[in-house]
């Protein structure tokens, strides 16, 4: 991050009280209807067809082999994200964008009481990506959707992360919507608020005025710090081991 005091960074023009209120003013007016077309996408989102998808789709979790039917554990709806995994390398080597996201879902009790299930399945091998998970200290369920990527990413980008919506009718199961890079922000409550300060996300490609702090490019990653993701950091002040191969979990 640039060394620079409060006082050498740039900042909007002060004005006073009616005339700051007079811009937000109109500002809101934009706002609103951003926020009402997004509620037309929603439901244009909920008309969307479905396709059938195997529930029968094998997936691998803490007692073993399972199907994609168990993970809505009872539940008629599923939203899966798909982490992206690098086998065999070391967690500070994982994906720094999976992780920003993955670890700001935290309560899934307000899903659930929408008959909602919130799974990860991630991209790669059980046993190594669990560890990741209990290193980092999440709770959500994980499965690991490796074998069965073809199936369950048909015709999209593996490698990639996703966020996949199902619904279960019985013991058949459709996929109603998917999204991926961007999309995946959903998921995020970090961005949301960083976008209403007067900062933003301080990312390269964002449309700020001239001398804003962007420092966020190609030396100095908006997701990693020192070389690990953002959020290993307080993981390992606490103690906690990011060894993903050696002794138990």
């Amino acid at each position: 991050m640039n060394d620079v005091t409060t006082n050498d960074r740039a900042a909007p023009e002060v004005v006073d009280r009616a005339t700051f209120q007079a811009e937000l003013d109109a500002l809101r007016i934009r706002e609103k209807e951003h926020m009402r077309e997004g509620d037309v996408i929603a439901a244009a989102r909920r008309r969307l067809p479905m396709v059938a998808v195997d529930g029968a789709t094998p997936l691998v979790g803490p007692q073993g082999p399972l199907t994609l039917l168990d993970a809505f554990e009872g539940r008629r709806l599923l939203v899966a994200y798909y982490f992206m995994w690098f086998p065999g390398r070391p967690a500070a080597n994982q994906c720094e964008g999976c992780t920003w996201f993955t670890t700001q879902v935290r309560e899934l009790s307000h899903l659930h009481s929408r008959d909602v299930t919130y799974a990860t399945f991630c991209q790669g091998p059980y046993e190594e990506s669990v560890r990741y998970r209990d290193f980092m200290g999440w709770t959500m369920p994980w499965y690991s959707a490796q074998e069965s990527l073809d199936t369950l990413l048909a015709g999209r980008r593996i490698g990639m992360m996703h966020l996949v919506c199902y619904l279960r009718q019985g013991s058949d199961v459709f996929e109603t919507y998917w999204t991926w890079m961007r999309g995946v922000e959903a998921m995020d409550n970090s961005y949301r608020l960083l976008d209403l300060t007067v900062y933003g996300r301080q990312e390269d490609w964002e449309d700020s005025p001239a001398s804003w702090p962007q420092y966020w490019g190609e030396t100095n990653h908006p997701f990693r710090r020192d070389g690990r993701p953002l959020s290993q950091w307080p993981r390992l002040e606490a103690g906690h081991s990011d060894d993903l191969h050696k002794g138990s979990r």
